[in-house]
């Protein structure tokens, strides 16, 4: 009896929370760099961005604090509710008036005072759902056969999020979905066997629309249009070219001048390069692959399946959409729209994945996990 009641006064792991919170905090510095000029010549208020993302880190910060305290087990009761309510808010984005369009993609619903994006919840959705479901019907992940459902919850999943158009995000959670259901003990021959029709569906699905056909041309030689798809790319080069080893210092990046589009969102990473260098980035990193590693030790291990699949899922999502977002800065993959994790601006992004960090600490505090 002793023994349990000192197993569940753990306090968890506190350095997983303390990156967290550094991590975002300065992602906000950064925000602040890369949009005071932008945020000044079209908002009239140089901290436009800053105050939303303060807002989100705030309202981010209340809901992993709920979830350090919430019981992941009881996480199971509402897995068909989150379901529910991920579909029905990626069917919204389609309705006129509801949905809000921006650079011809509908990604986003409004509530009024704010928007929410519905693919950030819907990510969640998949982790919770294959969570429960392997923790429900163990050895399901053995065979093909055991994983229909999971592959059929994720595949109408991606099927909504790329009618928006946004393939980014439909990439990270096929990703997400294979990467759980390997973890779940799916053998290696069936896993490549996924695989194929996976890399197979994502060629088709760049053919499928031409602007993703000129992005994947402008990619392969970006200088062949300098002032049209390969633009972005370009401009985010120059950032990271320029800062060199150390940086041209904090606050004194060049690109945000207009140059560099979207540069306190999807390419936020190249204007870090550019002001803090190549020793700053490999510094910033570290603390993502640190909350990666926890995570992964975390699931290690945990006290349970569920727990195990929940903490994978949530560390796996963090670290790919950080790698992927770094390939696209570097101009190392396609570019594509993807936030940077903690980092990027956006409230809906930054308020779920800090509830999901709170989730990976409350599954620290009933593991094995030693400190």
């Amino acid at each position: 009896m002793k023994k349990n009641l000192l197993h569940s006064e753990k306090k968890g792991d506190i350095l997983l929370l303390f990156t967290v919170i550094l991590l975002s905090v300065t992602g906000t510095v950064f925000i602040y760099s890369a949009s005071n000029y932008s945020a000044s010549a079209t908002y009239g208020d140089a901290f436009y961005f800053v105050k939303k993302q303060a807002i989100g880190i705030i309202l981010g910060v209340a809901a992993m604090m709920c979830a350090c305290f919430f019981d992941y087990k009881k996480l199971k009761k509402f897995t068909l509710p989150v379901a529910i309510v991920s579909f029905i808010t990626l069917i919204l984005v389609f309705i006129p008036g509801i949905g809000v369009e921006n650079y011809g993609a509908k990604r986003w619903i409004n509530l009024g005072a704010f928007t929410v994006q519905p693919s950030e919840i819907a990510k969640f959705a998949l982790i919770l759902f294959c969570a429960t479901y392997y923790s429900r019907f163990k050895g399901a992940g053995a065979g093909f056969a055991g994983n229909i459902p999971v592959l059929l919850f994720g595949g109408a999943t991606c099927l909504c999020v790329i009618l928006e158009p946004n393939m980014s995000i439909t990439v990270c959670i096929a990703v997400l979905m294979l990467t759980m259901i390997f973890a779940a003990g799916l053998r290696l021959k069936t896993m490549l066997f996924l695989l194929v029709p996976a890399a197979v569906g994502g060629v088709l699905l760049i053919l499928a629309e031409p602007y993703r056909l000129s992005r994947l041309t402008a990619f392969l030689n970006p200088w062949s249009s300098p002032k049209g798809e390969g633009y972005q790319l370009l401009q985010s080069l120059y950032g990271l070219g320029s800062g060199g080893w150390f940086g041209v210092g904090l606050f004194k990046s060049r690109q945000k001048y207009a140059f560099l589009p979207f540069a306190e969102s999807d390419f936020i990473l190249s204007v870090i390069g550019e002001e803090i260098g190549f020793i700053g980035l490999f510094l910033f990193f570290a603390l993502i692959f640190f909350i990666v590693y926890r995570g992964l030790k975390i699931a290690a291990k945990a006290e349970d399946v569920f727990g195990f699949v929940l903490a994978v899922g949530i560390t796996m999502i963090f670290g790919i959409q950080a790698i992927i977002n770094a390939l696209v800065v570097t101009g190392s993959i396609p570019p594509t729209g993807l936030p940077l994790p903690l980092v990027s601006s956006g409230n809906t992004s930054i308020i779920i994945f800090m509830a999901e960090m709170g989730v990976l600490y409350n599954v620290s505090k009933r593991g094995s996990l030693t400190f």
